[in-house]
């Protein structure tokens, strides 16, 4: 039996346009897959490397400025549906889960979202949980398992009772190895609003 959700950020509450994203960093000659690159994204992505250390690196490596780093860097966010607040404030209110968010989100995008959103909105989402996880902030990130072993532990949440939600094939596998639950959600055939109608709990 399901007790607790625990659920990701990026196209399963907001929508995302990975395709733009990796475009728009491709022109400014950063490429997601560089050897060189990588270790310095995932270091940025768990908080190891401050946004202007990141920005800095950037622009003495490859003489790419920070405005234009931060405009295609936040390309990939797009819209919140409200239909999707409306379902996590309802699963909130009737208290029949314990909620979880946990994302591999850095500064720049949460400090995007902030301010596109506005702190009104984004506080009520935020308040639907009873933790809020972002990978910049815990300095761990998925599909590592050891971020999916601090969310269990820190919050006592058996791991056959838990379900999790992400649109990342390999953040799900790395997850079902631990015993947890899981339904690897497809961005464009599915949403996450519904989650009881197909039978997913």
């Amino acid at each position: 039996m399901i007790k607790n959700i625990i659920f990701d950020f990026g196209d399963v509450f907001i929508n995302l346009d990975k395709k733009k994203f990796a475009k728009g960093l491709q022109e400014l000659g950063i490429s997601l897959d560089s050897e060189e690159l990588l270790p310095i994204l995932h270091q940025y992505e768990m908080g190891a490397v401050s946004t202007a250390d990141f920005c800095d690196f950037l622009e003495e490596k490859l003489a790419i400025p920070r405005e234009k780093f931060s405009a295609a860097w936040n390309a990939i966010l797009l819209d919140f549906p409200e239909k999707r607040l409306k379902f996590i404030q309802e699963l909130a209110k009737n208290k029949k889960y314990r909620l979880f968010l946990l994302s591999n989100t850095n500064d720049l995008h949460i400090s995007w979202i902030q301010n596109d959103w506005g702190i009104e909105l984004y506080t009520a989402f935020k308040n639907c949980f009873e933790q809020f996880y972002l990978s910049h902030e815990l300095r761990l990130r998925k599909p590592n398992k050891d971020i999916y072993n601090f969310v269990l532990e820190a919050n006592h949440l058996i791991a056959e009772e838990t379900l999790f939600i992400d649109d990342t094939k390999e953040n799900t596998i790395a997850a079902k190895s631990l015993g947890i639950q899981v339904w690897h959600l497809i961005p464009g055939n599915e949403d996450v609003v519904e989650l009881f109608t197909k039978n997913i709990l």
